[in-house]
């Protein structure tokens, strides 16, 4: 291992196509698969954002909702049917919704209104909406929205006032990381969502029962429960699940993960080739010194074991140098106000499958290692 590394070394303008290979793939991998789990965490902010936690919490709506913007609305009186079960609080209301937004300077957009309790201590109200903003939002028909779509609704024109569903509505603050993938997130108290709604919510409905437990087991049992005794008129799920399907739904729906997968396997089928051509050609430059091994009496799997370590080699040079500028390009990502998930698991897996395609590359290398004999130094 060590003298294929030495190797690998003294050879490094020969080998350094493969490992600029190696390093275009792994970071394509890991970029692409950290913009695609950025991109569809957006899908679950509501989920994702509530004070109590994703693990603690119960989200219980309509049957078999798939997405947590696509609930329907529900009996206000479920909440009885979780409320009472050891350790675990009284269910609070939660109303979203999709609306029509009438920006200060003309035109429409659709918004989606997320209505909970305004309480310090509520579990479904979002981590980012301070207590001044809470305070702010028990005013009638005030909203807050995240600054990233204040230009995209026009909230920043000089002249006229936002309307929501035809009533007028007043900003009363921004926050900020909760960017939407459509239709921009719009919070307020649960009195100004049913005067903003009206019919399109009936009377005594919601749209989720957020019930928060004593600890995340409790909420596990408490969503099976649920599901058990009620499979016909609702869906009980905790946080993890709930956020979990919202953005399998949006990944499905949208074929963007088809999209981007594709050209991640693209780039590594490029980075194969171009390391299977670089071990290759290093491979049969280096056959008379491999047939000199062979008539010393060096057997010819020591040779073929010699290659594949400095296929490996390559493959962990190549990640070595990938990983820097994969943390550089998310930086520059983030400047942007593009999430690109890096988390551990998708380095560990990208890391996993580029040092396969390198061994893979250098198994295929091994052709030119059959065709090596010691006849050969006599040519």
């Amino acid at each position: 291992m060590s003298y294929a590394l030495q190797t690998l070394w003294h050879e490094r303008q020969r080998y350094a196509s493969g490992v600029l290979a190696v390093t275009f793939s792994a970071v394509l991998i890991a970029l692409q698969c950290g913009l695609l789990l950025g991109l569809f965490k957006i899908t679950s902010i509501p989920i994702d954002a509530a004070a109590g936690g994703t693990d603690r919490l119960v989200w219980v709506g309509s049957t078999a909702v798939p997405s947590v913007d696509l609930g329907k609305p529900i009996p206000a009186s479920y909440l009885t049917r979780v409320a009472g079960r050891p350790g675990v609080e009284l269910p609070e209301q939660y109303i979203a919704n999709f609306a029509n937004f009438t920006k200060p300077a003309g035109g429409t957009e659709l918004c989606f209104l997320l209505a909970t309790r305004l309480d310090p201590d509520a579990a479904a109200a979002a981590t980012v909406l301070t207590p001044e903003l809470r305070t702010a939002l028990s005013e009638p028909f005030t909203i807050v929205v995240d600054e990233s779509d204040v230009a995209k609704l026009k909230l920043d024109h000089p002249y006229g006032k936002p309307k929501i569903n035809g009533k007028e509505v007043t900003v009363v603050g921004t926050v900020k990381g909760l960017k939407s993938l459509a239709a921009p997130w719009v919070f307020c108290s649960l009195h100004t969502a049913r005067q903003l709604l009206g019919f399109l919510l009936p009377a005594d409905h919601v749209t989720y029962l957020v019930a928060r437990c004593d600890a995340p087991a409790r909420a596990r049992e408490v969503a099976a429960d649920l599901r058990a005794e009620y499979p016909d008129d609702m869906s009980a799920a905790t946080g993890d699940e709930f956020s979990t399907g919202s953005r399998w739904y949006w990944l499905l729906r949208t074929k963007a993960g088809i999209a981007i997968g594709f050209a991640a396997v693209l780039g590594l089928l490029v980075g194969a080739v171009i390391t299977y051509q670089t071990l290759y050609s290093a491979t049969a430059a280096s056959a008379k010194e491999f047939a000199i091994l062979l008539a010393l009496g060096i057997p010819r799997w020591r040779i073929s074991l010699m290659v594949l370590a400095q296929s490996f080699w390559v493959g962990v040079v190549g990640i070595a140098a990938a990983y820097p500028l994969c943390l550089l390009l998310r930086e520059a990502a983030r400047a942007g106000n593009v999430d690109v998930d890096l988390r551990w698991e998708v380095l560990t897996g990208t890391a996993a499958v580029t040092t396969l395609m390198a061994l893979a590359a250098g198994t295929l290398a091994l052709r030119s290692v059959r065709k090596i004999e010691p006849m050969d130094l006599l040519r």
